[in-house]
């Protein structure tokens, strides 16, 4: 079988080199994963510095229900459009979606498949469908610490390498204990 692996990644480039011709404006070590979409409207998003965007993150900068009444006499014409901007140091996990009006502040994280509909403090981790403040960013990190590992940079840059690594080292997860029949609560309720 053919590999298009590398095709898809050069579609990808060029898609977002075209919404840069378009007017998105993107910092510097911007790290874009698989393929967003920024819309009709590219030239209204602003990305800062030290970003990344997951899979499929959806980037909506205007609101298409508007089809519903702007062909009203007293509505005509009437649509709605709204800068999306993202702050320096954020991560937008995949298959997030960030509407019209919202701005990301910087050292924030988005959580996988959020819907973002208001804007978002500096500092926090947000996730769910709306989504929902979840902790500081320094507690983020407080969390994420214990569960984390350092790996060398000649095993991370060397994709064999760290295949190998993580299939010796990284453990299958424990599976749920299941409650009795007819049992509800959380564990330790009497």
């Amino acid at each position: 079988m053919f590999p298009i692996g590398w095709l898809t990644r050069l579609r990808d480039r060029w898609l977002l080199r075209s919404y840069v011709r378009a007017g998105l404006k993107l910092g510097q070590d911007v790290r874009v994963i698989g393929k967003p979409d920024f819309g009709s409207e590219p030239y209204l998003i602003e990305i800062g510095d030290h970003v990344t965007m997951s899979s499929n993150v959806t980037f909506i900068t205007h609101d298409g229900a508007t089809w519903v009444f702007r062909h009203l006499p007293p509505y005509l014409g009437m649509q709605r459009f709204g800068r999306i901007v993202i702050g320096d140091n954020c991560f937008i996990g995949a298959n997030a979606i960030i509407m019209p009006g919202v701005s990301i502040g910087s050292n924030s994280v988005v959580g996988t498949g959020a819907v973002v509909t208001r804007s978002v403090p500096a500092n926090s981790v947000v996730a769910g469908v709306p989504a929902r403040y979840v902790c500081s960013y320094e507690q983020y990190v407080e969390r994420m610490i214990p569960r984390c590992r350092v790996y060398p940079p000649d095993v991370t840059a060397d994709r064999k390498k760290l295949k190998e690594v993580l299939l010796s080292a990284i453990p299958y997860p424990a599976a749920e204990e299941t409650q009795p029949a007819g049992r509800s609560g959380s564990a330790g309720e009497t």
